[in-house]
């Protein structure tokens, strides 16, 4: 999956925030780099999603 279906999956965020996201240390890492850009497992980035959204703070805004 690339930026676009990441920012499609978490909803009404910019393309900067996404990037901002996807840059994160705790953000799964790409599992490939493309002349379009990076791309990372669904699952991953899935699971990630799920974490940030039931801990405490949220944190799927970009810090």
């Amino acid at each position: 999956m690339g930026v676009h279906e990441i920012r499609v999956r978490i909803g009404d965020i910019s393309r900067q925030q996404a990037y901002l996201l996807v840059n994160r240390p705790d953000f799964p890492d790409p599992v490939a780099v493309l002349a379009q850009g990076k791309v990372w497992l669904v699952e991953e980035v899935e699971a990630w999603i799920a974490a940030q959204r039931s801990s405490e703070e949220g944190g799927l805004r970009p810090p």
